[in-house]
């Protein structure tokens, strides 16, 4: 780690590196070892709830996931990528803005950079499926801001998972004014909006991509076009891995159970897991 990085928070590094680039793309990874993947190809992760519950529980991004658990997963992470960003899924903080405060409070400690915060009402979902359930403003509002006044100097991304255009703008504006560092309508479906909350706030707008999920799928450069400067990939690691290992396990069917010709062995995996202890005894 270098002496800047060791001397400020993983908050102000980012709030430092945003304005240098035109667009920052952060890569979701679901445990230490995709991070450690995704890792050596870009600076900016996104630790995904969809991802975590897939591989923690096995389960839905329907709220299995308890923040203590997230919380341990950000340290995992942060011990062995010391220098990365490091945005965290919070889902809805976990409950009242009591308990989302102290959550934003230890996640910072453990070495976040930032956090998303939803607009969901329990039972929740992922923002690309049906059902979800959205608080009135005036009961986000106070968890939001309750979260603002417990971070230090962590970035919040708070974000709406509203469907109705007006309601999305009317909504955002309120983020923005309450003080959040960027703001996020999740599922949207076309760059038009997007577009139109550039123009409604000052704060940076965030883009969430998702293989099949209700957003089109876009380059960096029409994104960077349409507005956003947050752009946040929820499963780029996860969903190859689910075609990787299965592919995987067809050859190994039909080779007779034998690994010859396999991409990766034990000195490449060796590798990238050497690099994390070395980073890690650096810190």
């Amino acid at each position: 780690m270098t002496t800047e990085a060791a001397s400020s928070s993983a908050g102000s590094r980012l709030r430092a590196a945003l304005p240098q680039q035109d667009i920052m793309p952060f890569i979701g990874v679901y445990d230490a070892f995709s991070a450690s993947i995704a890792a050596q190809h870009f600076d900016a992760l996104f630790l995904s709830g969809f991802g975590f519950a897939a591989s923690f529980y096995g389960l839905p991004d329907i709220g299995f996931i308890a923040w203590s658990d997230m919380l341990a997963y950000v340290q995992r992470i942060r011990t062995i990528l010391p220098s990365h960003h490091l945005l965290v899924d919070i889902d809805d903080g976990y409950g009242d803005p009591e308990v989302a405060a102290h959550v934003v409070a230890l996640v910072e400690a453990a070495g976040a950079s930032g956090v998303v915060l939803e607009d969901q009402r329990r039972p929740r979902r992922c923002g690309h499926f049906e059902g979800k359930q959205i608080l009135e403003l005036d009961e986000y509002l106070p968890k939001l801001r309750q979260v603002l006044g417990a971070r230090r100097e962590l970035f919040v991304v708070a974000r709406t998972d509203s469907s109705d255009p007006d309601d999305i703008q009317r909504r955002v504006r309120a983020f923005a004014e309450a003080g959040a560092d960027a703001v996020l309508a999740d599922g949207i479906k076309d760059l038009d909006m997007l577009r139109q909350l550039g123009a409604a706030v000052k704060a940076p707008v965030c883009f969430n991509q998702i293989a099949g999920g209700k957003s089109p799928s876009c380059t960096l450069s029409e994104l960077r076009e349409a507005s956003a400067k947050i752009v946040i990939y929820s499963t780029p690691c996860l969903f190859p891995t689910q075609a990787a290992i299965e592919n995987a396990l067809v050859d190994l069917a039909r080779n007779d159970g034998s690994l010859a010709g396999s991409a990766i062995g034990i000195k490449e995996c060796n590798r990238v897991l050497s690099e994390n202890l070395t980073r890690s005894a650096d810190r």
